[in-house]
């Protein structure tokens, strides 16, 4: 199966050549309109913010990997690269990678679900642009079964491994319904935005962003339907909110412990969870000796997200076996749409539906009539199948190509229903 495979990614470039390699949904729709024009029969393309690749069954036979990262390279013709920014792989390794990649056990965080999402997403691109033949939808629906079987045979993407995320969780222990609970947000770069949506995603009753630039808040918080203050101000409004979570980028404490004590009683020392995930830090560390005050900072939480990252890579031995097992079953099918096999396969199909229906009817025939009833099926089935037969034996006689007797092997067996999950049940 000449199925290539090229990645550049969080294991061979640096971010800002992962940045500039990026492509939109529209540069996806465009590129896979150049690679259908000139070298790939179907294939995939998958960008996110740590990896570009491309999948693909080539025309000829002539295609290879660097024609591949040439087509990339030319689309986006400002970046240099080198070979080793580039992985490439063939056949069962072009597999096993994306099985990887939807798994989670191939992302910069290991088991990081989205991935899995962004597989699909991908895909839809690929079908929507009628790159998808029989092959890739099939090595399609094996990886989504990978990343499903990862997420729910297996603990791989349990526990925080961001700080932003492992802060969120955090704070759900300490407060167990979000829903009636509010949070300000200070800081609304990647870590404070990340935080504000996980807060968000699990229901918070309400919240808050405020930031040095107000316009960047006041564009997340637009984005998250949620209300702003200015910066100059937020100290004012510490004490209507249950959560405070400070990520700025500032040089020195913003947040006093003189600044908490005053919120706290005009809280009327309601309980206040202060997360400060800020390097250097936001928050006075003294407020953690205040009552009814529960303070952690980037430390305490980056022990949470070192236990989970530890659990998680435990995990990767039991999703890896899930990979081979889905190998192994995605290269069974493969290998059964050969012709013999196929021919086989289409007889016994045929040949067990000429029995059953024999056996239902048999009763109505006379004990002599039986065996020509038996006979007479059979000739029936051979005369069916006999055209049919010379014709599959004939695709592999023309040397049209693996893929191409693949697509034409896979399209009979589907015409016919055979080996479907469900014909396999009724046998059974």
């Amino acid at each position: 199966m000449q199925l290539l495979a090229v990645s550049i990614n969080h294991k061979t470039a640096p971010v800002q050549l992962r940045e500039a390699l990026h492509l939109s949904d529209d540069e996806v729709h465009e590129l896979i309109k150049k690679a259908k024009d000139n070298f790939l029969k179907e294939g995939l393309l998958l960008s996110t913010c740590n990896r570009t690749e491309i999948y693909g069954i080539p025309v000829n036979s002539q295609t290879t990997h660097l024609e591949l990262q040439k087509f990339i390279m030319e689309y986006k013709s400002s970046i240099t690269t080198s070979p080793e920014n580039f992985q490439t792989f063939i056949s069962r390794d072009s597999v096993k990678h994306l099985f990887s990649v939807t798994s989670g056990i191939d992302s910069m965080l290991i088991g990081d679900n989205q991935i899995y999402k962004q597989v699909k997403n991908a895909f839809n691109i690929a079908e929507e642009m009628q790159f998808v033949g029989l092959l890739m939808r099939r090595v399609f629906d094996s990886a989504i079964r990978v990343g499903k079987r990862a997420i729910s045979e297996t603990a791989i993407s349990e526990g925080a491994v961001t700080i932003s995320y492992a802060s969120v969780q955090l704070i759900e222990k300490i407060f167990s319904n979000l829903s009636k609970k509010s949070a300000l947000i200070i800081g609304t770069g990647e870590t404070g935005e990340i935080a504000a949506k996980h807060l968000r995603d699990r229901g918070i009753g309400r919240l808050a962003l405020t930031n040095r630039t107000f316009e960047k808040a006041e564009k997340l918080a637009a984005d998250l339907k949620t209300a702003v203050f200015p910066f100059d101000t937020f100290n004012d409004h510490l004490h209507k909110f249950d959560i405070i979570i400070s990520a700025t980028s500032a040089e020195g404490i913003i947040i006093t412990r003189n600044d908490v004590e005053a919120a706290m009683k005009k809280r009327s020392f309601a309980s206040m969870v202060l997360m400060d995930i800020a390097v250097p830090r936001d928050i006075d560390p003294a407020t953690k000796n205040i009552e009814y005050v529960f303070y952690h900072d980037i430390d305490s939480l980056n022990i949470i997200v070192e236990q989970n990252v530890t659990k998680r890579k435990e995990e990767i031995p039991k999703v890896e076996k899930i990979i081979d097992e889905e190998l192994d079953s995605f290269f069974e099918w493969y290998n059964s749409l050969k012709s013999a096999p196929t021919i086989k396969s289409l007889r016994d199909h045929f040949d067990e539906i000429r029995a059953e229906e024999v056996e239902k009817n048999i009763n109505k025939f006379s004990s002599e009539d039986r065996e020509r009833l038996e006979m007479v099926t059979k000739r029936i089935i051979n005369k069916i199948l006999h055209h049919p037969t010379i014709e599959l034996r004939k695709i592999n006689e023309r040397g049209t190509g693996a893929e191409e007797s693949a697509e034409k092997m896979g399209i009979i067996k589907s015409l016919f229903g055979i080996d479907k999950p469900e014909n396999n049940k009724e046998k059974k």
